[in-house]
């Protein structure tokens, strides 16, 4: 028997936010890997917000459960840009309302004071182009873990 550990604690849902490059790019190893429907998303250009509803992987629990022989999880968690000036997109079909869209990654490419580019890349030559006037990211769980339904862990570069 051993003692537990810090990392053994129990964990509570994620609440993260981002508002500059760094901080994003937790949010984007967090949420790499995540599966969305297409009518999950949702662009109000009046409240400048785009947000996806994501089931996303567990990574920040992937190791715990593979050390205790239990099953990977997934969870439901909004994903929300605040600042956003404008939405494109390439290789989404958004009549498609059965599309399942997976997300490889997230970054930022700067422009002058704080603004720039949030590039969404999706598996399949999808993307999701976000113009921001600056980082303004939310990652939020919403529901409880549960067991992945493939019950493996995706392949994660580290």
């Amino acid at each position: 028997m051993t003692d537990a550990s810090f990392k053994d604690g129990r964990e509570a849902p994620l609440n993260l936010g981002a508002e500059d490059a760094d901080d994003l790019q937790v949010i984007a190893t967090l949420t790499q890997d995540a599966i969305f429907p297409v009518t999950e998303m949702t662009w109000r250009p009046s409240e400048r917000r785009f947000a996806l509803l994501l089931n996303r992987f567990r990574w920040e629990d992937k190791d715990a459960a593979a050390r205790r022989g239990r099953a990977f999880e997934r969870v439901q968690a909004v994903l929300v840009f605040d600042s956003v000036l404008s939405v494109a997109s390439q290789g989404i079909d958004r009549s498609d309302k059965d599309m399942i869209l997976s997300l490889l990654s997230v970054e930022f490419e700067p422009a002058e004071d704080g603004a720039g580019l949030v590039l969404l890349t999706l598996a399949g030559d999808g993307a999701i182009r976000l113009s921001v006037e600056a980082i303004d990211v939310t990652l939020k769980d919403v529901t409880r873990p549960y067991i992945a339904p493939s019950g493996q862990a995706p392949q994660h570069p580290e």
